[in-house]
């Protein structure tokens, strides 16, 4: 019975352990998701500062979007995670981009990933990866990896029509209930609501412009595109936390539940080990008389 007792304690000692592990994940989960959660706001407001001098622009100088060819080759971007403990993160989203690539005609997808176990999930659903991107490590990573991907679309741009271009974002969103969303959002051609001008404008004074058209054109679709891909790795590390703080809440929980029978146990194992050291008193004390 001693041992059992001792095997029982050694056991409560490795749960309450266990225990403290899986409450500071917990922790770190919910803190690192803020300052996310807090970027990826931010990074919207400045989205629609762009938004609105696009839709002065073409109010200005007008844009013909470019009709779109038979044929198109596409950038798939997919945000991935790089740190454990978050589930089927991965998964879900490479299976998600897979179902895209499915269902639409394009002759020429290329992957453009985030992520190590990111490269892995799409590999496993027949995508070749030869590289991929590192995501970020902190808030101030997210402009490091933007900037990049940016980088990465204008190359991929290099020789090819605006007609022929197509670029998609892949990254997940939390939804109610703490639960994921998977979204595959388009980012190039740009879409028509982009290109139309505001009516009425929402000021009393109309904007201007000094610079050359060409390059301001330019100027603006680069901040569009950075804008864009600032918040989905943003909201990509959001979600992350977020399903990582999911799973410690259930682990925590499940832990509690198992310490629970544990000290019950225990308790049981001591009242029992005190009832025979009794009755071994009470068998010894008749014995002598």
């Amino acid at each position: 019975m001693a041992q059992t007792l001792e095997h029982l304690s050694r056991q409560s000692a490795t749960l309450g352990s266990i225990r403290g592990i899986v409450h500071t994940m917990k922790t770190l989960a919910a803190i690192n998701a803020h300052p996310y959660e807090q970027a990826a706001h931010a990074i919207d407001e400045y989205h629609q500062t762009v938004r609105k001098a696009l839709a002065a622009f073409v109010r200005a100088h007008g844009f013909s979007r470019p009709q779109p060819a038979t044929t198109r080759a596409q950038l798939v971007v997919v945000f991935g995670s790089d740190h454990g403990l978050c589930g089927s993160y991965n998964e879900q989203l490479a299976q998600q981009v897979r179902a895209h690539a499915q269902s639409t005609n394009q002759h020429e997808i290329r992957i453009a990933c985030v992520g190590a176990r990111m490269a892995n999930a799409l590999q496993n659903e027949g995508f070749a990866i030869k590289s991929y991107l590192l995501p970020p490590a902190n808030v101030d990573g997210i402009s490091r990896l933007a900037s990049d991907l940016v980088e990465h679309i204008v190359d991929y741009s290099e020789g090819r029509d605006l007609a022929d271009l197509s670029v998609r974002l892949a990254f997940t969103e939390p939804a109610e209930h703490a639960n994921t969303q998977c979204i595959i959002r388009a980012l190039l051609p740009l879409q028509p609501e982009l290109l139309t001008p505001v009516q009425p404008w929402p000021s009393r004074s109309l904007p201007i412009f000094t610079m050359e058209a060409n390059k301001l054109l330019a100027a603006l679709l680069r901040s569009h595109l950075f804008a864009s891909l600032y918040y989905a790795s943003a909201m990509a590390m959001v979600t992350e936390n977020a399903a990582r703080l999911s799973l410690m809440q259930q682990a925590e929980q499940s832990v509690d539940e198992r310490l629970l029978e544990v000290n019950q146990d225990i308790a049981q194992a001591r009242q029992d080990e005190i009832t025979h050291e009794l009755m071994d008193i009470v068998i010894g004390h008749h014995i002598k008389k």
